[in-house]
């Protein structure tokens, strides 16, 4: 090993105090119904922004998302793995088929759901207090989420040219 354990820790270790919560993270939260902020962990997570303040990600990415009453997000899909670990609050989940089929589990306090890879889905929180939740994806530098909306998938691009 040629870095100390001490080093390797001190590069392994995120807390919150340290976390900014971005509420700028994805297109669709500039979208009322769809605000919510992401706190960056490991990785960049399908926002594609570098944060220098995060954990390496190695294999997967690990976010905590922020999401205050009747918010939630846009139907899209990952080319990968995504889940969705409730920390608290009351949230609902959905998948869709892409063909007007929808299914949806209203989720709480330590539930937890997987959405497989290209399977649109989305949740929205449904509960009177804010919602937090864990979510991690499926490898250490995904894709961009695809919106199920193309109005949204449009926004998406032009919100990432903006950063640019």
């Amino acid at each position: 090993m040629t870095t100390s354990l001490d080093d390797l820790l001190r590069t392994r270790v995120a807390r919150y105090v340290d976390r900014t919560p971005d509420w700028d993270a994805f297109a669709d939260a500039r979208v009322e119904g769809y605000r919510r902020a992401q706190h960056r962990y490991i990785g960049s997570g399908a926002s594609g922004k570098t944060d220098t303040r995060t954990i390496p990600a190695e294999h997967f990415t690990l976010s905590v998302m922020f999401v205050p009453p009747g918010q939630g997000n846009a139907a899209h899909s990952h080319e990968v793995e995504e889940v969705f670990f409730i920390l608290d609050g009351k949230v609902k989940v959905f998948f869709e088929d892409g063909a007007g089929g929808r299914a949806e589990a209203v989720l709480g306090r330590w539930d937890c759901v997987s959405a497989p890879a290209n399977v649109i889905h989305g949740f929205e929180n449904v509960g009177l207090e804010p919602a937090y939740l864990q979510v991690m994806l499926g490898r250490a530098r995904p894709d961009l989420m695809t919106y199920a909306d193309p109005a949204l998938q449009a926004g998406r691009d032009a919100h990432l040219a903006e950063r640019r």
